[in-house]
C-alpha cells in the first residue's frame, strides 16, 4: 500500500464549504505516481507505458478544508496487460471516498496493449489489497 497525507487548500473547496468532487480525481492521479514509476522510473513522457481505461469514484462522505486527508493506494487486480488500482480517502478515521482506476500497459509505437513483465508484476503484487 502507498499512503500519503493531503493538506487541502482553500482553493480545493467549493461554494458548499467542502472539498470539490473534481479535486478527488486529481489527488488520485497523484497517488498513483509510485505505481507509474514501476513502468517508467523517471516518469519521462517519451517512455510512458500506461493508459487509463476506466475510472470510477464513489463518494461516501464529505471532505473538509483545514483537516488532513489520508490517501491510501492499493493494487486490486492484476491481469495479463491491465491492472486495477483501488484508492481511498480518509478523514477523521472515516473512509469518505473510494476509487478504482483500470490501467493498461501500452506500447504507443505499436498502438497496442502489452503483457506486464514478471518484474513489474512482482512490484504490483507487493501492493495487492
Amino acid at each position: 500500500m502507498f499512503s500519503e497525507i493531503i493538506t487541502p487548500r482553500f482553493s480545493d473547496t467549493d461554494a458548499l464549504g467542502h472539498i470539490n468532487n473534481t479535486r478527488v480525481a486529481t489527488w488520485f492521479e497523484g497517488g498513483r505516481e509510485g505505481i507509474f514509476r514501476f513502468f517508467t522510473p523517471d516518469l519521462d513522457p517519451k517512455k510512458w507505458q500506461l493508459i487509463i481505461a476506466k475510472v470510477e469514484i464513489s463518494y461516501l462522505g464529505q471532505l473538509f478544508f483545514g483537516q488532513p486527508i489520508e490517501m491510501r493506494t492499493y493494487i486490486k487486480r492484476i491481469g495479463g496487460a491491465s491492472f486495477e488500482v483501488y484508492q481511498e480517502l480518509w478523514q477523521h478515521e472515516e473512509k469518505c471516498v473510494t476509487g478504482v482506476a483500470t490501467m493498461v500497459n501500452f506500447d504507443y509505437q505499436a498502438q497496442a496493449s502489452k503483457k506486464i513483465s514478471d518484474e513489474i508484476r512482482d512490484k504490483l503484487q507487493a501492493h495487492i489489497l
